[in-house]
């Protein structure tokens, strides 16, 4: 698919109102739909937009459009510009820029990092700061020479970096720290309510609000009278003393 020409609609309104070329042609070479093209020509659509010459920006040649007035199904195509652009290459090298007014608060947010992010590495801080791995250095032993007026500064609050970078890259850290498995816990006593409970019962239906009851003896009728009679013979032998 060939790509279209810088201002699509400004374009159309120039073919139509210069040229004979069908809606169809000028609707493949625009990247627009014939029905929008008709309704250009009709004046619903695009109204207010300049035409702009597609030869004047050499983006069509006269040739190409008499070409394509002769044959209808002919496609008219770009022209090739004779000033190549070179591609812009987005490949970043080094630690990220800082603004001139930024510069002098990447101590505070070197600082930062270390307290609340010791997971870190150096490399990760040139990346988010903009900075040198001697002033972090510098900046971990106190040995900056502006260290006595330092302060902790959140990084995105000031701007050096975004919260999107910090977080990836604090996410990345913790990937490479190695994890310490959980010991397992060692033998502890009972709470003290299962220790001092009172004793469950295994007999069925058994209710331990009430009190068990306390069996009574068995009593002999024989020995009882046997007893009773000694008694009474013992207080006549007295009497008779």
């Amino acid at each position: 698919m060939s790509q279209g020409p810088l201002m699509p609609k400004a374009t159309a309104v120039w073919l139509v109102e210069n040229t004979s070329l069908s809606f169809e042609q000028i609707a493949d070479f625009c990247k627009l739909h014939p029905l929008e093209v008709k309704g250009i020509a009709d004046g619903e659509v695009a109204t207010g937009i300049k035409g702009l010459d597609p030869i004047t920006t050499n983006q069509l040649t006269r040739e190409e459009i008499e070409k394509a007035q002769g044959d209808s199904d002919y496609r008219l195509r770009m022209a090739e510009t004779k000033v190549k652009l070179p591609e812009v290459k987005r490949t970043r090298k080094g630690p990220r820029y800082t603004p001139v007014s930024r510069r002098h608060d990447r101590p505070n947010a070197i600082l930062w990092l270390v307290r609340n992010h010791p997971e870190l590495k150096d490399a990760q801080i040139m990346r988010l700061v903009g900075t040198t791995k001697s002033t972090i250095q510098q900046v971990r032993d106190r040995t900056h020479w502006n260290s006595a007026t330092l302060s902790p500064m959140d990084p995105v609050t000031l701007g050096l970096c975004s919260q999107i970078d910090l977080d990836f890259e604090v996410q990345r850290a913790a990937k490479d720290r190695p994890q310490v498995e959980a010991h397992e816990p060692g033998g502890t006593l009972l709470p003290a309510e299962i220790s001092t409970a009172p004793e469950v019962s295994h007999e069925p239906f058994a209710d331990m609000s009430k009190p068990k009851p306390v069996e009574e003896e068995k009593i002999d009728v024989h020995s009882v009278f046997a007893k009773l009679k000694q008694l009474k013979r013992s207080e006549e032998h007295d009497d008779e003393e």
